[in-house]
C-alpha cells in the first residue's frame, strides 16, 4: 500500500442513515470554496482548521464498525472533499481494500481536470445542485455554477452512478418554475439514481453567530410539509422521485 496521505477532518459520523444507501460511516472533510448561504457547518469552510490527520488513520479508525456497515459503505463529504483530492483517493483505495462502498458527497465545484480520477474511483457521487438558476445559484454559494454542471454531465458520459441533493430554501430555490426547470434538465441524465430534496433548515444559525459571520437567512423560514410534498410531486411526475 502507498505511504499514507495527510488531510485535515471536520468531524465524523459513525453510523449514518442519511447519507448514501444503508449504514455508512460518515466523514466530513475540512475546508470549502463555496460560502453558501444556508451552510449549518460554516466552521467547516476554513482549510487551516479542523483536525490534522492521515488516510490511513481514518480508514484504521473505520475499522471496527464494518461490521455496521458493510452493507453500506463509507461517505465521504464537507466541506468539499473534492478540495483535498490526493487525501481523498487514498481513504477510497483503503475502504476499497476492505471491501467497502465508497459514496463521495460534493457540490461539484472543483476543476473537473484536478478531480475526474477521484470520481472515477467512487463508487456513487452525492451531488449537490444549489440551484438550476445560475443567478440563483452564485447568490447563495458566492461562485458560478459552471464546475457544478461539467461535473454532473462527466458522470453521464462516464455513467457514474449518482444522487442528486437539492436544498429547498424559501425565496431561492423553493419556486415552482425552478424546480420544473430542474426537474426537466435532470431527466436528461439516465445515471441519475435518485434525487433527494432537502427542507432548508436553521439548525446551523448559532455556528454563524458563533464566529461571527452575518447570516443572512435569518428571516427565512422552513418550508411547511405542504410546500417539500408539492415540490416533490414535480419531480415524481417525471419519475425522479418514487
Amino acid at each position: 500500500m502507498s505511504e499514507p496521505v495527510m488531510g485535515r477532518i471536520h468531524s465524523i459520523e459513525t453510523l449514518g442513515a442519511v447519507d448514501g444507501p444503508g449504514l455508512r460511516y460518515v466523514v466530513f472533510v475540512q475546508g470549502c470554496p463555496l460560502k453558501c448561504l444556508y451552510c449549518h457547518n460554516p466552521d467547516s469552510w476554513d482549510f487551516n482548521k479542523g483536525t490534522l490527520t492521515n488516510s490511513k488513520s481514518v480508514v484504521e479508525n473505520i475499522k471496527p464498525y464494518i461490521g455496521f456497515i458493510k452493507n453500506g459503505g463509507v461517505t465521504i463529504s464537507g466541506g468539499e472533499p473534492l478540495a483535498q483530492p490526493d487525501f481523498v483517493l487514498d481513504i477510497i483505495s483503503r475502504c476499497h481494500e476492505l471491501g467497502l462502498h465508497v459514496a463521495i458527497d460534493t457540490s461539484g465545484a472543483i476543476n473537473l481536470g484536478a478531480v475526474s480520477h477521484i470520481i472515477d474511483a467512487a463508487d456513487l457521487l452525492l451531488l449537490d445542485i444549489k440551484a438550476i438558476d445560475k443567478d440563483v445559484f452564485k447568490e447563495l454559494t458566492s461562485v458560478p455554477n459552471t464546475a457544478t454542471m461539467k461535473l454532473l454531465e462527466y458522470t453521464r458520459v462516464t455513467n457514474k452512478p449518482i444522487w442528486i441533493r437539492h436544498v429547498l430554501v424559501p425565496g431561492y430555490t423553493l419556486d415552482t418554475t425552478q424546480l420544473e426547470k430542474l426537474a426537466d434538465f435532470l431527466m436528461l441524465y439516465p445515471n441519475i439514481e435518485k434525487v433527494e430534496l432537502l427542507p432548508f433548515h436553521k439548525m446551523g444559525e448559532y455556528k454563524w453567530q458563533e464566529l461571527g459571520k452575518e447570516y443572512k437567512l435569518f428571516d427565512t423560514r422552513e418550508p411547511t410539509l405542504e410546500e417539500v410534498k408539492d415540490a416533490e410531486d414535480i419531480f415524481r411526475k417525471r419519475g425522479l422521485i418514487k
